[in-house]
């Protein structure tokens, strides 16, 4: 039985070394973030954005990988978050600063040193976020994120700003919408509201066939307009946490007045 106990905790420690598959998955996902970077210094805002949800939908994908192959390690998790904090902390801090916040500064000095200062707010808490995480992995309810997902935080940012420069509305027009977006998507990230992770869903389990109508109708409803969309499902994703919260708490203040 000891036996058995050590070889099934061995299992679940993640390995040392470096494995080919699940790196090369985050090293595309670090690329699309990069590339988002570079895509916002050019002007080009539609690019940039895109290329944050492409690294969204691969860093959804590397763990995943590495849990079919069972090439878990430590180095990957590591480089994961380093990864996330290029991607979904530093990417989509500049886009927003270099699509609106920059254009605070014609205003005055000081109204400019409030727009990179939101942009640096939104990368620490990014970065807090991680760091957050990676120590309290092994202790929180897998059911639950504590704080705002950077990869969904980024996907407000950026959706955002995809959506807006779709509508032909220039970043100058909404700088303060912009300043108040950036702030708060990265105060909700060190919250500590719980957010769903969907962790307990099993994509090997069977589902009605409603399911898989749904699913498909959820992707179709994407396809008609890709920017509107995306940045519904984040806001409303966001907005979950807060309702949720107020909810419980409203629940726990009647429960007390009953007693």
């Amino acid at each position: 039985m000891t036996e058995i106990n050590q070889s099934t905790n061995s299992s679940k420690t993640p390995r040392k070394g470096v494995y080919l598959l699940p790196n090369l998955v985050t090293t595309a996902a670090l690329f699309s973030g990069f590339y988002g970077i570079l895509a916002g210094v050019n002007g080009q805002f539609e690019n940039a954005a895109i290329a944050v949800f492409v690294a969204m939908i691969l860093d959804g994908l590397d763990g995943r990988v590495a849990r079919w192959t069972n090439t878990q390690s430590e180095f990957g998790e590591q480089y994961d978050s380093l990864s996330d904090l290029v991607s979904f902390g530093l990417a989509p801090a500049l886009i927003m600063y270099l699509w609106a916040l920059v254009h605070m500064r014609e205003v005055s000095v000081a109204w400019g040193k409030f727009g990179w200062m939101a942009a640096f707010i939104y990368v620490a808490c990014a970065a807090l976020r991680l760091a957050r995480f990676n120590v309290q992995i092994e202790e929180v309810d897998k059911k639950y994120f504590i704080g705002l997902p950077s990869p969904a935080s980024a996907g407000i940012m950026v959706g955002m700003i995809w959506m807006l420069n779709d509508l032909d509305v220039s970043g100058k027009a909404i700088q303060i919408p912009a300043l108040i977006m950036t702030v708060v998507a990265g105060l909700l990230m060190v919250s500590n509201i719980k957010y769903n992770s969907f962790k307990d869903f099993d994509v090997k389990s069977k589902v009605p066939h409603l399911t898989i109508l749904g699913i498909v109708l959820a992707f179709a409803f994407i396809q008609v307009d890709p920017p509107k969309v995306l940045f519904a499902i984040f806001f409303i994703y966001a907005m979950s946490g807060p309702i949720n919260c107020l909810r419980d708490m409203k629940k726990a203040k009647s429960e007390k007045h009953t007693e």
